[in-house]
């Protein structure tokens, strides 16, 4: 059962405002957070070993300084990722979010995704991770993986949280363009926020009927939606409109292609997510 918030942290300058957009939506969806920083199997490697030829005593006595290293390096490793969750769990207090609980885990992100996935309305992760400083043009090097993986919306947090009110949903006339559409239809996460559904390209019938239905859906439950056409390629008229329109968050499908497909022609949902200043809520 969908019964809580899944952000993970991992001490970048993202942490922070995975911890704030995962108060806001806590507070609107009313669950609690479970916060999670996974310690990766390179951080537990052990030490090479680097004796050599040395003499037995001595390869004895370095073998043994080498290990009580190891186990000093992943104590502090333990204890930095308890400090993440500890900074972590006090800025969403801060921010009235009574219900938090923390996780330090060893192994694999995927693999403990896939272990709390189920209990899971939200999964929240940063656009980039510790090295985001060192590489501006790209996206951390789990948010692929994690995106893929996942069966449930995954909310990429932008570098900052700011109020979010305005809300757009890219529409392409896909399965998962419409799961999201009714997502956002049942969600309290988007009431009272105002929803526009807007697709790329050149109007046709179909397209026309597709956000019809959408409208319909949205107004079903009670929100009136704006929707409309943008000209142009969607990983460029959306960032253009976001910026122009001042939207708070966008909504989209995510990797409707198969993965080799989108290695050879490129992903929209990347291009997205690399040049979106706000928020992603993505729907497989």
């Amino acid at each position: 059962m969908s019964t809580k918030i899944i952000a993970f942290v991992d001490g970048s300058i993202y942490s922070a405002s995975v911890c704030e957009h995962a108060a806001w939506a806590a507070k609107r969806l009313g669950v609690p957070v479970d916060l999670l920083h996974v310690l990766g199997r390179r951080e537990a490697v052990e030490q090479p070993d680097l004796s050599g030829s040395i003499k037995l005593g001595a390869r004895t006595a370095l073998m043994a300084e080498l290990a009580a290293l190891d186990e000093q390096r992943a104590k502090l490793v333990a204890h930095r990722g308890r400090a993440i969750l500890d900074d972590a769990q006090a800025l969403l207090t801060a921010a009235g979010v009574t219900e938090v609980t923390t996780h330090l885990r060893h192994g694999d992100l995927i693999e403990t995704l896939g272990e709390r996935e189920a209990e899971a309305e939200l999964i929240l992760i940063g656009k980039r991770g510790e090295a985001a400083d060192f590489a501006i043009g790209h996206l951390g090097s789990n948010l692929e993986r994690i995106v893929r993986a996942a069966h449930r919306p995954i909310l990429v947090a932008a570098r900052a949280f700011n109020p979010i009110k305005k809300v757009l949903i890219a529409y392409d006339g896909g399965t998962s363009a419409m799961k999201a559409v009714d997502y956002i239809a049942r969600s309290p996460l988007f009431a009272d926020l105002e929803i526009s559904v807007v697709a790329v390209g050149t109007k046709n019938p179909a397209t026309e009927k597709g956000l019809a239905d959408a409208a319909s859906l949205l107004r079903a439950a009670g929100i009136v939606a704006q929707t409309a056409i943008a000209p142009g390629q969607p990983e460029t008229a959306l960032g253009k409109l976001v910026e122009e329109a001042g939207y708070d968050m966008v909504v989209m499908g995510a990797y409707g292609h198969s993965r080799i497909r989108s290695l050879i022609i490129g992903s929209t949902t990347t291009a997205m997510v690399r040049s979106c200043k706000v928020p992603i809520l993505l729907m497989r």
